[in-house]
């Protein structure tokens, strides 16, 4: 990508859009100084030799307002570009960018609705998830930013996580999914097939590894497997729950992120995974990241929400 970006493209740039410009008014120029001759006495005007259905085209010459729209336009192409960029490398006499009007436009909206971020990052996250208000603004900013990856219904895909049941990488309590928003998570499973020990080992750490969710297994495969975990237990644990520190995986439940079949687990054993979730705290900042972990922490968490909503309801009203 660096040839791009080098000083040769902006002089390629502005040599080709001089002239593309120029062969364009010689290309007018050259069509308003033909001259065609009015018949007169009777006589049939040239045409251009095409026909159709009986229609045939004259060789009238274009109407004049339409060469002078033309050229008016061609005037405006020149006056555009010698005020904002469009000539290679220079920049127009204003001055103009696009990145500078976005970030005077993102100014703007800060000031606007600065404050009233600012009021909800003041407030506790799990209050914020039993504010209707608040958890429609996260909400928003979740199909925004990250439905793409996780879905509209926040119940993720194949390597994405479901963010609606209780099941958590890096643990589901409110500060640590404010982490992983704000800072990332970089998630690898090393590629343990050489470590496990041949293709049939592989296959009974896969069989043994379903068994411990209680899913359909072969009980000899997965008895000759259990000695071979071993080589797992130092991230899954000697049980296979997990360990959020290192955010590896509780293998004792049915949830899978790459589906639970039996060869799914062993092309996991053998090539290991590797996810990325990327951080969002320079793109968003604190205060919109904590209305979207609040949003987040409410659909693992419906009713903790909905009891604070009802409590929050007069008993009158009730």
């Amino acid at each position: 990508m660096a040839d791009f970006v080098n000083g040769f493209w902006g002089i390629y740039i502005t040599v080709l859009v001089v002239l593309s410009i120029a062969g364009c008014g010689l290309l007018l120029w050259s069509q308003s100084t033909v001259k065609i001759e009015v018949p007169r006495d009777g006589k049939v005007v040239e045409t251009t030799g095409h026909s159709f259905d009986g229609l045939e085209e004259l060789n009238n010459p274009m109407p004049r307002w339409w060469m002078w729209l033309f050229y008016i336009t061609i005037v405006f192409g020149i006056a555009y570009l010698a005020l904002y960029p469009g000539l290679g490398t220079y920049a127009g006499k204003l001055g103009w960018k696009s990145t500078g009007q976005y970030e005077e436009e993102l100014k703007a909206a800060d000031a606007e609705v600065g404050p009233m971020f600012a009021k909800y990052q003041q407030t506790d996250l799990k209050a914020l998830a039993a504010d209707p208000q608040a958890r429609a603004i996260g909400e928003r900013l979740f199909l925004t930013y990250c439905s793409q990856c996780h879905g509209s219904d926040a119940r993720g895909n194949k390597g994405y996580p479901n963010l609606t049941d209780s099941d958590w990488l890096h643990g589901g309590d409110p500060d640590a999914i404010r982490t992983t928003i704000l800072k990332g998570r970089q998630g690898q499973m090393p590629p343990m097939g050489a470590a496990v020990g041949s293709e049939k080992d592989i296959e009974n750490v896969a069989h043994y590894v379903l068994s411990l969710s209680g899913s359909t297994s072969d009980p000899i495969k997965a008895s000759l497997g259990k000695e071979k975990f071993a080589a797992c237990a130092a991230c899954h644990g000697a049980d296979g729950k997990g360990n959020p520190a290192v955010g590896a995986p509780n293998l004792a439940d049915k949830t899978w992120l790459y589906g639970g079949s039996a060869n799914t687990i062993m092309e996991t054993v053998r090539n290991g995974r590797k996810n990325m979730m990327p951080a969002f705290e320079d793109f968003l900042g604190e205060a919109k990241v904590h209305l979207v972990a609040a949003y987040v922490w409410s659909l693992s968490n419906r009713p903790v929400v909905a009891a604070a909503n009802t409590d929050a309801i007069p008993a009158a009203d009730q």
